[in-house]
């Protein structure tokens, strides 16, 4: 056997695992796949006798192709977000291969994956190297060019940004159980019991992002409302529980990309209001965490 034959043999007993760091990094399915063939390329260049292990190298440079990809992707959210022309409202991302995406999403979590986009790129890194691949601060530190203790700082920063800090407060365990009520009866179709946890006056405010023909910008009453939220959907799929603001919402989010966010208010055990959110600056703003599943 030639040594490039052993090389490339090697590198496909890696591919798996080279993936599933640039998935759970990157959140995309075909940016994952660059990431895994940009580091066969840095391999390929690289004298295989200089390498003592393999499998750590290429993490490494996977991790390291992920990290620019994120660097340079929050740098063109910013100029998009800094844009001063109307936002178009954003269609679901678009992918090769849906079905397989949106598999993994939900392997990751699609909340975690809403979350740890807004991560700095650094923050994002340290969090899922450590807390999801078990490697040690001095492998990370050396992958984003921090100290060992900056690095672990980084990790514990991202790790209560994505779980919202301190323990909630009881308020919003019962929060909880009403918008997981509401987004079971959302599922199913069954208008009675979603009109069961809205308030009859209830007010539904949507945003210029948002708004489709058949919810317009604003809606009162509980029973009109469900039974057009009913008809269109198909988004709660999609959709997960989160902390919005300290308060219990909907992220929805196709394939782990954040497309809407439903904050509500509760009044005596019931939604009283609801603004569906679309608008992509607005989005940005959020302070947005995990709820345990």
């Amino acid at each position: 056997m030639t040594e490039a034959k052993f090389i490339a043999e090697r590198f496909e007993q890696n591919r798996d695992h080279l993936r599933a760091v640039a998935y759970r990094i990157l959140g995309s399915l075909s940016e994952a796949d660059d990431a895994v063939q940009e580091s066969w390329l840095r391999l390929s260049r690289t004298e295989s006798d200089t390498i003592e292990n393999l499998g750590g190298w290429l993490t490494t440079v996977v991790a390291r192709v992920c990290l620019d990809m994120l660097r340079a992707r929050n740098s063109r959210r910013e100029d998009e977000l800094n844009e001063q022309q109307p936002v178009v409202p954003a269609e679901f991302p678009a992918n090769p291969n849906p079905e397989q995406e949106a598999l993994l999403a939900d392997s990751v979590g699609l909340a975690l994956m809403v979350v740890l986009e807004r991560l700095a790129p650094a923050e994002h890194l340290a969090f899922v190297l450590h807390d999801m691949f078990d490697l040690s601060f001095d492998e990370i530190a050396s992958i984003i060019g921090r100290s060992p203790v900056a690095t672990r700082q980084l990790a514990s920063r991202a790790r209560k940004r994505i779980r919202g800090g301190d323990a909630p407060p009881p308020a919003v365990s019962k929060q909880r159980n009403v918008v997981d009520a509401f987004l079971a009866a959302l599922r199913s179709g069954d208008f009675q019991a979603l009109v069961s946890v809205l308030d009859p006056n209830l007010v539904v405010r949507t945003d210029s992002a948002a708004t489709t023909p058949a919810l317009p910008t604003g809606i009162r009453g509980a029973e009109f409302w469900a039974r057009q939220a009913i008809k269109t959907a198909q988004g709660a799929r999609a959709a997960r529980a989160a902390l919005i603001n300290g308060s219990v919402g909907l992220v929805i989010a196709p394939r782990g990309h954040l497309f809407r966010v439903m904050r509500f208010t509760f009044v005596e055990g019931r939604i009283s209001e609801i603004d569906v959110i679309g608008d992509r600056k607005t989005l940005a703003e959020l302070d947005l965490a995990l709820m345990d599943e």
